[in-house]
């Protein structure tokens, strides 16, 4: 087969449009074929309700591990905006209502709300011993991320903590929190960043949440969650933009039905559909798969080998006419919702909806956080929207495939109310009461489930990482190579977030894997 191609990147998605960008800028002929009939992935921004003009950022929201420095390469133009308030956690004791906030610009507020919950100074002094640690280690991780693979020991290295690289890559995570802190609260919060899209627990000896917390703590070396003005498709928009500026050619519609890897000295092809259905195929140096592993291995001719991955989540998209009010009457709304508001998210919490759901039940109460991003930027909210309105998304935890498997439609209503219950829990009105309408009077609020994700995106059990998450050194992946993206044949990478440093929007598997290329 004539090569028409330098490389061929399976999947339009964020990473594949990174790889896409770089390789078309160092002068080779690359072609990005995708399924949908847009590009983008999981990182879109859509207009999920009838008649309403509110562009959400329907599945991944934040952004984190992004380099800066990728977005310069590429001349891509996005802003990512700082939350100044981390989080907000309602709590209940002894008849007393209140909150815990986390508020990035006011240290001694934070102190104080610290104080309300827990009746002194010892937990805000460990919370910030806790994060300077983590602080550091994300300072001297994330730039090793876009460079070529270390070894275990030269990451331990980097590090140069013994305490840190044994509480974050050695030891249950539970372990060091329950070390750290007191406060069943203040466990919890720090608990959530180790179970996002992870069916895990605190003491899980695979280390799944220690890879889970690490990646939601070293982003841009801060550990900051940024939101994306204009929503997530402003992102992948303007990466989009950037590989058809390097000379990229993009096609939509068309669906990659298998990949002959080829030989030492053959190449790649790749079958596909095209936007008419026709079976096309086309032959490249480099094939760049941005689907998930197991999609990889079905379209080698193989069964998608391996264990299958499983996601735990569920995602509501909602649009309220307004804030509801909490029960909390001492803090801000605004500021309740500025940054993540968790909800049932103590560590006893955390841990006994893992016990449920292991067992087979949904969780109860349900756990889950919730963000705001109209709040930070109402650019995703049409000129025709009543003023007022706000945007809310809500990520429920503890929620594995397996539970939707017999009943996705049922499981998913029961899911949903089960959040929504323990959310009106906090409030102190019905969150019913606050949702807007579409054109056709339904209330504007839409849930996905693993199962949904799965049919949405291909992702596999709904895995929002597409594999287990691997710890970002040598020996995490078969054949990983020297960039981390290798599969064992020579001539197909890994350029999505299967790769061993992948998970979150960060285009940090694509850049990897247009070096790997560029690098032969």
């Amino acid at each position: 087969m004539t090569v028409a191609y330098d490389v061929v990147i399976v999947g339009g998605g964020h990473n594949g449009l990174v790889a896409a960008g770089y390789l078309g800028r160092a002068g080779l002929r690359v072609l990005v074929l995708e399924r949908l009939g847009h590009p983008g992935g999981a990182a879109v921004s859509e207009r999920a309700f009838a008649g309403v003009d509110a562009r959400l950022s329907r599945y991944s929201y934040l952004v984190s591990l992004l380099p800066r420095r990728i977005l310069a390469d590429l001349g891509v133009r996005v802003e990512l905006r700082r939350r100044r308030i981390s989080s907000y956690t309602p709590w209940e004791r002894d008849g007393r209502v209140g909150g815990l906030l986390v508020d990035g610009g006011d240290e001694r507020r934070t102190a104080e709300s610290f104080r309300e919950l827990t009746g002194g100074e010892r937990e805000f002094a460990a919370w910030r011993e806790f994060y300077g640690m983590t602080g550091r280690v994300a300072e001297r991780v994330f730039p090793s991320l876009t460079e070529p693979l270390p070894s275990r020991a030269e990451l331990r290295a980097r590090v140069d903590d013994p305490v840190a690289w044994a509480e974050l890559f050695e030891r249950p995570l539970g372990e060091a929190l329950e070390r750290r802190f007191a406060d069943d609260v203040v466990r919890g919060v720090v608990l959530t960043d180790a179970l996002i899209g992870t069916f895990s627990h605190a003491h899980d000896p695979s280390l799944r949440q220690n890879r889970c917390f690490l990646y939601h703590v070293v982003g841009g070396g801060t550990g900051d969650w940024d939101v994306p003005v204009g929503g997530m498709g402003a992102v992948t928009g303007a990466l989009a933009e950037a590989a058809l500026a390097g000379g990229a050619e993009l096609r939509t519609g068309c669906e990659v039905v298998a990949v002959d890897p080829g030989g030492a000295e053959g190449p790649a092809e790749v079958g596909y559909l095209d936007a008419d259905g026709v079976q096309r195929r086309v032959g490249a140096r480099w094939v760049l798969c941005n689907a998930a592993p197991v999609e990889l291995e079905r379209l080698l001719g193989g069964a998608g080998g391996g264990e299958r991955p499983e996601g735990a989540q569920l995602k509501v998209n909602m649009l309220l006419r307004r804030l509801p009010r909490l029960r909390d009457g001492a803090v801000d709304v605004r500021d309740a919702f500025g940054g993540t508001f968790h909800v049932a998210e103590s560590y006893r919490e955390l841990e006994g909806a893992y016990r449920e759901a292991a067992a087979g039940r949904l969780p109860s109460p349900a756990p889950s956080e919730i963000y705001c991003h109209s709040l930070a930027d109402r650019s995703i909210l049409g000129p025709g929207v009543p003023e007022g309105t706000q945007t809310l998304t809500l990520f429920g935890l503890q929620v594995p495939a397996r539970l939707f498997a017999g009943d996705p439609e049922g499981v998913r209503e029961a899911a949903l109310a089960g959040v929504l219950g323990a959310l009106d829990g906090v409030l102190a009105e019905p969150l019913a009461d606050c949702l807007a309408v579409d054109a056709e009077g339904r209330p504007c609020l839409e849930v996905r489930g693993p199962l949904d994700l799965e049919a949405d995106l291909r992702l596999p059990g709904g895995n929002i990482f597409h594999r287990d998450l691997a710890f970002p050194f040598a020996g995490e992946g078969p054949d990983a190579g020297r960039w981390g993206v290798g599969t064992g044949r020579p001539r197909v990478l890994v350029c999505g977030a299967g790769a061993v440093r992948g998970g979150g929007v960060s285009g940090i598997p694509g850049h990897n894997a247009a070096m790997a290329v560029l690098g032969r």
